[in-house]
C-alpha cells in the first residue's frame, strides 16, 4: 500500500504554546477557543468544537480544505474507513494519537515513548468528553 501524501500540517506540527491554547479550547474554553479564531488558527478552532461534538465544525473542516484533521476526528470516533483511512497515511503520529484518543494502549503507550504529553492530555481530554456523551446517549431521558 503506498503511502498517503498529507500536504496539511498535523497537529504535531504546531507550537507548543497554540498546543496549550488548543488543550483549553478542546476543554470548553471559550477563551482559548476565540483566541484560536482570532490569531490564525481557525482550522484549531473547528477542530477543538468537533472534539466536543459539533458537526457543523466538522464539515468547516473538511470543506476548508482540512481533511487531515477531519479524518482524524472521524478516526477518534472509531469511523472505520476514517480509520483505515489514518493507517494509510503511515504517519505515526496521525496513527498513534487517534489511537490514545480511542484509549488504545499502544497509542498511549507511543506517545508516553516519544514525551508527546501535551497530546497524552489531549487524549484524556477526549476519552473524558467521549465518555460523557456516551452516558448522554445512554439516559436519553434524562435530557432536559
Amino acid at each position: 500500500m503506498s503511502k498517503i501524501n498529507i500536504t496539511q500540517k498535523t497537529l504535531l506540527h504546531y507550537d507548543i504554546k497554540v498546543l496549550i491554547i488548543l488543550l483549553g479550547a478542546v476543554k470548553g474554553n471559550k477563551k482559548y477557543f476565540h483566541f484560536l479564531l482570532e490569531n490564525g488558527y481557525p482550522e484549531l478552532a473547528a477542530w477543538s468544537n468537533v472534539m466536543r461534538g459539533d458537526e457543523d465544525a466538522l464539515h468547516w473542516l473538511f470543506d476548508h480544505g482540512y481533511n487531515a484533521l477531519g479524518m482524524m476526528t472521524l478516526a477518534i470516533d472509531n469511523k472505520q474507513n476514517a480509520i483505515r483511512w489514518v493507517n494509510e497515511t503511515k504517519d505515526d503520529f496521525l496513527i498513534y494519537f487517534t489511537a490514545a484518543c480511542r484509549k488504545e494502549q499502544n497509542g498511549i503507550k507511543w506517545l508516553q515513548d516519544n514525551d508527546l504529553e501535551i497530546f497524552l492530555l489531549m487524549a484524556k481530554e477526549e476519552q473524558d468528553i467521549i465518555k460523557i456523551q456516551q452516558k448522554d446517549q445512554m439516559f436519553w431521558y434524562k435530557w432536559k
